[in-house]
């Protein structure tokens, strides 16, 4: 191995070791990035009313093609095939606003164990947490 082939080895390992090596304060700016775009009262929480303002605002940007509906294709990733399907009651493909709201509420609940009606950066760090935030950026 050439040493140029071998600096570019060890070079993609150390980007590929990144988000390991990455410090708990650095993972923990993601979370409080969000609340800062999400919440809007300023009291470093998110409660449903903002989730759900930062996701209408989301679904209305990502509604390319206006025709009051997203589908997998608009939704970049944010959702999965299996997710998807199961926030489609009516079984077309796509959500409107009113599903979109409607999955946005399902997964604010999942993100606050504690039900106290607000998420802090930490349920926002969890699965439930990063499954809704996805929904909101």
């Amino acid at each position: 191995m050439s040493h140029l082939s071998r600096l570019s080895f060890l070079l993609g390992v150390a980007a590929l070791s990144l988000p390991l090596a990455m410090p708990a304060s650095a993972k923990s700016a993601g979370a409080a990035k969000v609340i800062a775009l999400v919440d809007t009262d300023k009291d470093g929480t998110i409660d449903l009313k903002e989730a759900q303002a930062a996701a209408g605002a989301l679904f209305d940007t990502l509604e390319s093609d206006k025709d009051g509906t997203v589908d997998a294709k608009e939704l970049k990733g944010r959702l999965s095939k299996v997710d998807l399907k199961k926030a489609d009651p009516d079984s077309d493909g796509t959500l409107d606003k009113t599903e979109y709201l409607a999955l946005v509420e399902a997964r604010f609940k999942a993100a606050d164990p504690d039900n106290d009606g607000t998420l802090d950066a930490k349920e926002l760090k969890t699965p439930a947490g990063k499954a809704l935030v996805s929904l909101l950026k």
